[in-house]
């Protein structure tokens, strides 16, 4: 049993080291570049430019969507969230039986981007296995990409270097900054100023009746 189980890790130390090498880096554009397999195709879709291949144990697309020409730069971080939020719940309701899972904020560059999977579960009807979709999505003014690797679930465990060497390898270029996704860097007002703004009106609200009442009551006594 053992020599089976060191057979299996040799085959798949191979397996991972044929898949490192046959990914190779794909200019988006200027800005935004990513490892693809070697023998990756290329489509130009309703304006979308849709890169897609596979690897070893997973398929990967890129899609990169330009932004209308009109399109009104963010204002804050929460306008940013926002739309990230929205990209998210768009991707799900594709999906009937699909579930966000592990969703969380990144940093690729100087960009903030999402990073979620959805598990898709059609076994009840279909038959098929579970799918696992992971997904990277980045907004800019320009343009927004979305960076997907899609494996069965059974796979994911022996998916996981191509799936870290895929998503690793997203690279940014300098240019785009923080500015190219919203404009204002203001937070706004802190949770700890909130409270004590708002914790501290009903205060100031009893003292200031305390003063009336005390100025009417010694005008009462002066009369």
């Amino acid at each position: 049993m053992k020599k089976i189980i060191l057979s299996i890790t040799i085959i798949c130390l191979f397996a991972t080291l044929g898949f490192s090498q046959a990914l190779k880096p794909v200019q988006i554009d200027s800005l935004v570049s990513i490892s693809l397999p070697a023998n990756f195709l290329k489509k130009d879709t309703l304006g979308q430019q849709i890169y897609s291949g596979n690897g070893a144990f997973g398929y990967m697309v890129v899609i990169k969507a330009p932004n209308p020409a009109n399109t009104k730069p963010l204002d804050k971080e929460r306008d940013l969230n926002q739309v990230l939020k929205n990209t998210v719940n768009d991707i799900q309701k594709q999906s009937r039986t699909g579930s966000v899972m592990n969703l969380r904020d990144t940093t690729v560059g100087s960009l903030k981007a999402k990073v979620f999977t959805l598990r898709v579960d059609n076994s009840n009807t279909t038959g098929e296995s579970p799918q696992l979709r992971n997904f990277i999505i980045i907004y800019t003014r320009e343009a927004a990409y979305t960076m997907e690797y899609l494996i069965p679930e059974q796979r994911q465990d022996l998916a996981k270097g191509e799936l870290k060497a895929f998503s690793s390898s997203l690279k940014i270029a300098p240019e785009l900054q923080r500015h190219d996704q919203y404009i204002s860097d203001a937070k706004g007002i802190s949770f700890g100023a909130k409270m004590a703004i708002y914790g501290g009106i009903p205060i100031i609200l009893i003292i200031v009746m305390m003063v009336i009442r005390r100025n009417r009551r010694l005008a009462l006594e002066e009369a």
